[in-house]
């Protein structure tokens, strides 16, 4: 039996209600919300991100949104710390904490507590890589780590960069023997294919309605370059290209639908690892599934076998 602090953690990918699942039950069992997301981390980046609104959030407090400047990035490690003392903040207050977000490898590095790998960056790798694009830096990593290849961005070369740097030191990262400091009960939601493309496809057409062109051109504005821009994501790379004339504007919602699917299928690769994730198709599923009467018992026993 175990009295490790309780969690529930919500994955699934991108577009799938995640947000609106982990709102309902911090209601329901006061809670409050810890966003693990690696974008929706930084201040300024609200439209691309998909970021939450206020009227959404519906008085329940979030955290680790809007903590950290764009121009600089947040790695892995900090988010660990951070969201580490948002979770002993949260317990101390007598509430649950509830993590959410579709960033995989940072949900796995807080609950799991992961030693990361500390390989110094490589500055004669660097400049031999940055010189390659995308598709050829993705090959390399193939072969050096495919595992890591599968769900990493394959479009993002710092990403990829830093893999094959961490690669050509460590090899293949070797799997991991998990076992969590908190007693987890993981929620997933997972709807079809058919509904998660129509979901995807409204929130572009959201993204493009709302501003995402504009909001690519405040960060110009304030100094940001537009090598940092096209490391935050395909939103903004799309965003810039338009900007720059390379992409049609009104081509820029289906490369926005294609590329977001492509995120989404890469979420499930590294998501379907998780044998312990409990699936649902919606939000409202919940209360139609015995998984909510096992989250009541999880919630409300003092010590629970623990599933992480």
């Amino acid at each position: 039996m175990s009295s490790r602090q309780k969690l529930i953690v919500i994955v699934g990918p991108t577009a799938s209600g995640k947000s609106e699942l982990a709102v309902r039950l911090a209601k329901k069992f006061n809670g409050e919300i810890i966003s693990a997301d690696s974008r929706q981390i930084y201040r300024g980046l609200d439209i691309g991100t998909g970021k939450i609104s206020k009227k959404e959030m519906r008085g329940v407090p979030h955290h680790l949104l809007n903590v950290a400047e764009p121009k600089q990035q947040l790695t892995v490690v900090g988010f660990r710390r951070l969201a580490g003392q948002v979770v002993r903040g949260i317990t101390s207050r007598g509430k649950i904490p509830i993590i959410v977000g579709g960033t995989g490898f940072w949900i796995d590095a807080l609950i799991y507590n992961i030693n990361l790998p500390t390989v110094p960056p490589n500055s004669r790798l660097r400049k031999k890589l940055v010189k390659k694009r995308p598709a050829e830096l993705l090959k390399i990593l193939q072969k050096l780590d495919p595992r890591r290849a599968k769900t990493i961005e394959q479009k993002n070369p710092r990403r990829l960069i830093r893999a094959i740097e961490v690669a050509k030191i460590m090899g293949e990262v070797p799997r991991l023997v998990k076992h969590s400091p908190y007693n987890v009960f993981w929620l997933g939601l997972r709807p079809s294919k058919t509904v998660l493309r129509r979901k995807i496809e409204a929130r572009a057409a959201t993204m493009i309605q709302k501003g995402l062109i504009k909001e690519t051109k405040k960060l110009l504005r304030q100094g940001m370059s537009k090598k940092r821009i096209q490391e935050l994501g395909f939103e903004y790379r799309g965003a810039l290209s338009a900007l720059e004339q390379k992409l049609p504007r009104s081509e820029l919602l289906y490369y926005l639908v294609r590329y977001t699917l492509k995120y989404a299928r890469r979420q499930m690769v590294w998501f379907r690892r998780n044998s312990k994730i409990h699936w649902i198709r919606s939000p409202s599923q919940l209360n139609g599934t015995n998984i909510k009467k096992t989250l009541f018992c999880f919630l409300a026993s003092r010590s629970h076998p623990s599933k992480s």
